[in-house]
């Protein structure tokens, strides 16, 4: 009798210790997982907005956002889903690489396009820098008593491959230091992060044309005949403007930039209708053809190409301005 009795009492300790160490433990690992989850969905969030705002026309750029988004909405619901510290990993490896690439197109741009300083990409990066917190944070803790128990019954078969047991028992107990680390990558993060913004402005305005010089040429796109300026890149006009008033500044001309003269625009040959210009709030000079303030595309990179136009993007429409107007 008394065999018995101990038998079960010994075990059973055992294991209501397993059950009330498990919930001790499940607060803070749950609100990593959910906030590191929450936060790589949001940064998802915010570049599948600025893909289908405008983004999705840049050449390259645009297909490799809508992966970022892709990706980042499936490593937000796996590691919700399961908990899994190897795809907590995983996200934040993501989340890190693409802070580095957003950095990247400001320092000295990517596949041609650089980026400029924006509310949105900020936010975008502080939510990466977060993401990566919380998620390797959740990667390098100790594992819950539940995981190590099913690691190592059919789990440590997979890392057995890689240094057996005592690799297992590493990986379970969490990896040293790795508090630490997490936060001083994210601080140097966060650092580099504020000066690239702090340092980043909206691309170099085009100088102005003199007035003896065409600034203003034509070229075949898609079958239209377009206007462009004298680098061959194609001319824009916005749909908020007014034919004495430009409603694109900051951000938007830092995408957009404006077509400036000093003195009297000039044209070449088959251009038909009226050249004028307008005074910016700035003090600069900006051409108008028929009315229209005109403007080029960030997201031009060559001349012949027309990637704004009809975008949705900056408070209005923008469209390719053709000879007729």
């Amino acid at each position: 009798m008394q065999t018995r009795q101990a038998g079960p009492t010994g075990r059973g300790a055992r294991h209501r210790g397993w059950l009330t160490a498990a919930p001790a433990r499940q607060p803070w690992r749950l609100g990593l997982r959910v906030a590191g989850a929450g936060l790589l969905a949001a940064t998802g969030a915010i570049h599948l907005d600025l893909y289908l705002t405008g983004y999705r026309s840049i050449p390259i750029i645009g297909w490799m956002f809508l992966l970022q988004v892709i990706t980042a909405v499936g490593l937000a619901v796996a590691v919700l889903a399961t908990g899994s510290r190897l795809l907590a990993a995983a996200g934040a490896g993501f989340a890190l690489a693409t802070l580095g690439g957003y950095l990247l197109s400001i320092w000295v741009g990517l596949f041609g396009f650089k980026e400029i300083r924006t509310t949105a990409g900020i936010v975008a990066g502080i939510i990466e820098v977060a993401a990566f917190a919380a998620l390797a944070a959740l990667a390098a803790a100790p594992a819950a008593a539940a995981q190590q128990a099913g690691q190592a019954s059919g789990g440590s078969r997979l890392l057995a491959w890689f240094g057996g047991s005592r690799l297992l028992a590493w990986f379970q107990a969490g990896i040293p230091g790795a508090g630490r680390a997490v936060a001083g990558v994210s601080i140097a993060a966060l650092v580099v992060l504020a000066i690239s913004v702090a340092l980043a402005g909206g691309p170099a305005p085009p100088p102005p044309a003199s007035g003896g010089r065409a600034v203003l040429k034509t070229a075949t796109i898609g079958g239209m005949t377009v206007l462009t300026n004298a680098q061959g890149f194609t001319l824009y006009w916005f749909a908020p403007d007014t034919p004495a008033k430009s409603a694109c500044y900051g951000t938007c001309a830092g995408y957009w930039p404006p077509v400036t003269v000093t003195g009297t625009p000039s044209a070449g040959p088959g251009i038909t209708g009226k050249l004028s210009t307008i005074r910016r709030s700035d003090g600069n000079t900006q051409v108008t053809y028929n009315g229209h303030p005109l403007y080029t595309y960030a997201g031009d990179t060559a001349p012949g190409q027309a990637f704004g136009n009809n975008l949705n993007l900056n408070g209005g429409l923008w469209h390719e301005v053709t000879v007729s107007g």
